[in-house]
């Protein structure tokens, strides 16, 4: 429950009060505390009303910060000092807000261990073994084993397991060269005319020779033998052989062999 106050200057929470007095958005002069404790008082005697303990733990301290704050308004010579000499106890307050919460967590804690054992005491277990007659007869996990057996399979367990070896001589890779490729397109393309890369790469059935395909066209492109255009995003790549005088240097193309 939050203890609701009325003054001349401010109504509310007492916890409101305390952070506007802080903020000096009120000043703690502007606010009489016995009215807020004789409010208080009235509330304990009211028997309708009933608080908890760290409500009233609360209730005090934060009374308690306020009668010292202004306790030291009230003391000559302080106009002169330093307004934020003011908030000296709030450390202490902090460490009264600590142990405050510990003590709640001790609460909680402690209000768990008596619900664990009023739980067990509604339990009653059995004071007696099996039932006469019944025979518990566990399999013999052994039966049937001999001596050599256990053997054979401690010699088995102990032995060395061999590494494994992954064999690769069954797969093949063709071996495709770029200058190799570069020679070759150097000769048909330009009998073939004006084609599109997806005819130049029909009847090819792997993927690595349509790669060093491509990469042989950026090679006769970058020597200047060939023109590559595309007409619309994500076309095809249209591949025209440029008359050009230029012999074919093949000295600088990568050798990639796919």
């Amino acid at each position: 429950m939050t203890f609701v106050v009325t003054t001349p200057s401010f109504s509310g929470p007492v916890e409101l009060l305390l952070q506007l007095i802080s903020t000096h958005e009120v000043d703690i002069l502007d606010v009489p505390l016995a009215p807020l404790v004789d409010a208080f008082v009235a509330v304990l005697r009211d028997e309708s009303t009933t608080l908890a303990m760290d409500e009233l733990s609360e209730f005090l301290l934060i009374a308690a910060v306020l009668l010292d704050m202004k306790s030291q308004r009230l003391l000559p010579g302080r106009d002169n000092g330093e307004l934020d000499e003011e908030f000296v106890g709030w450390e202490e307050r902090d460490v009264l807000l600590a142990r405050l919460l510990e003590l709640r967590t001790y609460a909680a804690l402690a209000d768990a261990f008596v619900s664990l054992f009023e739980r067990a005491g509604r339990a009653y277990p059995r004071l007696r073994g099996v039932n006469d007659g019944f025979d518990v007869q566990p399999p013999d996990l052994l039966a049937g084993v001999t001596a050599a057996q256990l053997a054979l399979a401690y010699l088995r367990g102990i032995e060395e397991k061999p590494v494994p070896v992954v064999r690769l001589h069954h797969v093949t890779v063709d071996a495709v060269t770029v200058a190799e490729t570069v020679a070759t397109l150097a000769q048909s393309l330009p009998m073939r005319g004006r084609l599109s890369f997806r005819q130049l790469i029909e009847g090819l059935t792997t993927r690595i020779e349509i790669i060093v395909h491509f990469l042989a066209l950026l090679e006769l492109c970058k020597l200047g033998h060939v023109e590559l255009g595309q007409g619309t995003t994500f076309g095809d790549v249209q591949i025209e052989w440029i008359d050009s005088t230029l012999g074919l240097d093949l000295g600088g193309v990568d050798r990639y062999e796919g």
